[in-house]
């Protein structure tokens, strides 16, 4: 998926709720990784026409939300995001406010 994104020109909307990018599913079960997140945050930082980001239910955790931030401060057109049910605590709240 995420080397789709990097660079796609027309992909305005992109839901990925509950897909388990980070291995936890919706019975909280699984082992934990950032990897999955990681690399769709990487695609994102070169995606300059995403308005809508829907990540939400995949349990991110701070380290993944974290993620997300950072690969979308570039983004001047997002006017979307749904991070709900992720576990992301304070600090990946922090990270997605700056």
């Amino acid at each position: 998926i995420a080397s789709l994104i990097a660079g796609n020109a027309v992909l305005t909307n992109l839901n990925l709720k509950g897909n388990q990018l980070c291995g936890i599913d919706n019975y909280c079960e699984g082992t934990y990784s950032a990897a999955g997140i990681t690399a769709l945050a990487e695609a994102l930082k070169f995606n300059g026409v995403l308005t809508s980001l829907n990540v939400g239910g995949n349990y991110l955790g701070p380290t993944g939300a974290t993620a997300v931030a950072e690969a979308l401060r570039g983004n001047e057109v997002l006017t979307e995001l749904n991070i709900s049910n992720n576990e992301i605590g304070s600090e990946g709240a922090a990270a997605i406010g700056e």
